[in-house]
């Protein structure tokens, strides 16, 4: 890695990423409208969960790709970020199952993962990697708004709301890992090359989530019987008017383009910490040991 290179990844230096082995759910699964009984808000977080178990195994499968000669602390991180990221997908597939109990078909959803990740597959690796360093700045700015606004989940049930806190908390410790390792895996580009790629996927993959996620929830609203210009209007007040999260996030995400960017430019593990705070601790569960042993 050049010395360039290095001096641009600003990843704290005494950074640990802890997976924190938590299983939500298991006693008293979420009712069908889990989200303050909203339908909207519901379908809004049911239509992203489904997209976790198929699109966080893509995400570990992508930056592992590149761990091989990586940089010691680099290869590390990419071992805690894959470790959490298959506990992410394990909760997220329990989750998926009690809104399937509940009464919903997300078979249509999770098959639009799948042809998304299928054609990202069918080119080079770097293109997987490209993607998921995009995603995984959308996620960890969607995770710090999440935290840093308690109204996003104030009505929502107990357990559902611990297991989103919970996923928004590591995916902001580990939102450096995917960047770097992109840096590492282009270190020998210009500058330049690098922003126009990395600013066109971001643009691509923006663009693939809003239209899918949008897609996705007015999907569970047409399975609770809100069709037509009742559900868009609903859905798109509650994504960008109130609570808004997507028109909250628009200055973290726009972020991503600047000169000299990186995702720990802003230090937000203050978030981290207040929920470590108010959480139980974590207990080192025998996923956490399998999935070490796998990464």
């Amino acid at each position: 890695m050049t010395s360039a290179s290095i001096a641009r990844q600003k990843t704290p230096a005494d950074l640990t990423i802890t997976p924190r082995d938590r299983r939500f759910g298991r006693d008293a699964k979420p009712t069908r409208w889990w989200n303050g009984g909203d339908p909207v808000a519901t379908a809004v977080y049911n239509a992203l969960s489904a997209t976790f178990p198929k699109g966080e195994a893509f995400f570990v499968e992508s930056v592992r790709t590149f761990r091989e000669g990586a940089p010691p602390k680099l290869a590390e991180e990419i071992r805690g970020f894959t470790t959490q990221e298959v506990i992410h997908s394990r909760e997220h597939a329990a989750f998926n199952k009690a809104a399937l109990d509940a009464g919903y078909v997300l078979q249509g959803l999770e098959d639009r993962v799948e042809w998304r990740l299928d054609m990202v597959r069918s080119k080079p690796p770097i293109a997987s990697l490209a993607a998921t360093m995009a995603l995984e700045h959308f996620t960890a700015i969607l995770a710090h708004e999440l935290l840093a606004d308690p109204r996003h989940l104030a009505n929502a049930e107990g357990e559902a709301a611990r297991l989103w806190q919970w996923h928004a908390v590591e995916e902001i410790e580990h939102k450096g890992v995917a960047y770097d390792t992109w840096l590492y895996a282009t270190r020998d580009w210009t500058r330049r090359k690098r922003w126009t790629v990395k600013a066109k996927v971001m643009m691509l993959v923006t663009r693939n989530f809003l239209v899918d996620r949008t897609r996705g929830a007015l999907e569970l609203l047409r399975q609770d019987g809100i069709t037509g210009p009742r559900a868009w209007g609903r859905l798109l007040w509650f994504m960008w008017v109130r609570p808004g999260m997507m028109r909250k996030i628009f200055g973290a995400w726009a972020s991503f383009f600047l000169p000299g960017f990186h995702p720990w430019n802003e230090d937000d593990r203050a978030l981290i910490k207040t929920y470590e705070q108010q959480a139980p601790a974590a207990e080192p569960g025998r996923m956490v040991r399998r999935a070490k042993a796998a990464a």
